[in-house]
């Protein structure tokens, strides 16, 4: 009997662990700078975060070392003008591995080794011939040091690689990349590892500035836009750039490989010329983005499981050159204060006060309105999740509707909307435009609570 309730415990604490981990949240790490904080001090931020993931664009040892033993995961990556040597000598490759891998190697947790950056659209012929022979080879050189499945090798792209894009359904290579992407992909479904991409829904914003654009690049309440191949509307610009890569590789017969954000975030400032750089966009970006992704409903053409997801960056980098934009992508100031909140601090995830089953999330003042908030009949899964996102990504305790949550189940669209929207109208002043959702939400004076899930509201 002991050793059951022993066993139940373990699972008991193994499903909380797991339900709180984020294993697709990371964060792009550079180092374009002068005035950045300690690896040391790094560390220790990051575990005071829900990032699971940083993202090198070289192999800094100091940086590699500073991440043992936390369980953070590492990509370390090679230069582009790294490729030549490793693609043509073997034995490069296996040096560049014990040097920046095997030095580290438990404990810090290596993942994944990116070979180059945006090789493809240097437009290099030499670069982009060596580029397999070079992935090819620091896979050979894990392989012969028995890291073979356990570090993945990629190359990462910039969007440019698609000559097509919209609708998403019609996404395409780039004719002249093809032959290239062809040998590549195939290596990497062979291994097992991810195509990985950096969509930036904040350029599409720049190069279309409408109000209903920035809506949609944003997560928040809008209109949707609809695929006109196959009919889904699509209710932001996250998903439809990620449908659109989805499309391109089963275009060429590899729509099982994974595909990876290696990139995408949102300026908190910028030159005076710029379209779209402010605190308040950045904070709804990468909050909302941050929300879809813990909803687990993935994208349109890929339900159900939420991609691995690099938000840029970590930091500002000082030292980039370009708009003033290139400087403001950071999540931390180098004092390791946040910029804006985006929910990623452990602390800004842990509801202020104690809950249990039968009482409200949050303590709530009396109801000057009796009701509660919850989704009309007929909306559709995409207009809710846009509302899902939006509400979530307003600073209100979604974790009741995470898995392990008391309002988890059913795990439907509708069901963790309707938490999410109420807990919002409740959070806020209970006006009625609060409880409004882009003309998706009602009023209702049942309650919806069942079980163990309690929606705060009512009269009292």
């Amino acid at each position: 009997m002991a050793t059951d309730l022993f066993f139940f415990l373990s699972l008991l604490l193994l499903s909380l662990h797991y339900s709180s981990a984020e294993p697709f949240i990371g964060v792009n790490y550079g180092q374009v700078a002068d005035n950045l904080p300690p690896p040391s001090a790094t560390a220790k931020l990051l575990q005071s975060t829900s990032i699971e993931k940083v993202r090198l664009y070289g192999a800094d040892p100091a940086v590699i070392k500073a991440l043992a033993n936390t369980g953070i995961g590492i990509v370390i990556g090679t230069a582009n003008g790294d490729i030549p040597a490793l693609a043509s000598d073997p034995n490069s490759a296996a040096q560049w591995v014990n040097a920046n891998v095997l030095a580290f190697y438990p404990a810090s947790k290596i993942i994944l080794i990116t070979v180059g950056n945006e090789v493809l659209t240097t437009n290099d012929p030499n670069l982009i011939n060596q580029l397999l022979p070079a992935m090819q080879n620091i896979q050979s050189a894990l392989t012969a040091a028995s890291l073979g499945g356990k570090i993945k090798v990629s190359t990462v792209h910039s969007m440019a690689v698609l000559g097509q894009s919209d609708p998403p359904s019609s996404g395409s290579f780039v004719p002249s990349y093809q032959p290239a992407l062809k040998g590549l992909l195939q290596f990497q479904k062979d291994n097992g590892s991810p195509f990985a991409i950096n969509p930036y829904p904040f350029f599409a914003y720049e190069s279309d500035s409408r109000p209903e654009t920035l809506a949609f690049c944003l997560f928040q309440p809008n209109a949707g836009r609809v695929d006109s191949g196959n009919g889904i509307k699509y209710m932001n610009m996250f998903d439809a750039q990620v449908d659109a890569v989805h499309s391109a590789l089963s275009s060429m017969g590899f729509k099982d490989v994974e595909i990876m954000v290696a990139e995408t975030g949102w300026p908190y400032a910028g030159d005076s010329n710029e379209v779209g750089p402010s605190i308040e966009n950045a904070k709804a970006y990468t909050g909302n983005l941050i929300a879809h992704l813990r909803s687990k409903v993935g994208t349109p053409l890929m339900p159900g499981k939420s991609v691995d997801t690099y938000l840029f960056a970590l930091y500002d980098e000082d030292l980039k050159p370009g708009p003033g934009s290139e400087r403001a992508f950071g999540l931390f100031k180098p004092d390791l204060s946040m910029t804006y909140d985006a929910g990623i601090s452990k602390t800004s995830q842990t509801p202020s006060t104690p809950t249990n089953p039968v009482t409200p999330v949050t303590p709530q003042p009396k109801p000057t309105v009796a009701g509660w908030c919850v989704p009309k009949a007929g909306v559709s899964d995409a207009e809710l999740q846009s509302s899902l996102d939006y509400a979530c990504g307003q600073g209100i305790d979604c974790s009741p509707i995470q898995p392990g949550g008391a309002c988890f189940e059913p795990n439907t669209i509708a069901s963790h909307a309707a938490y999410a929207m109420n807990l919002y109208y409740q959070s806020s002043a209970k006006n009625p435009w609060n409880c409004d959702f882009s003309q998706t939400a009602t009023l209702t004076s049942q309650n919806p609570s069942y079980n163990n899930c309690i929606y705060p509201g009512g009269s009292t």
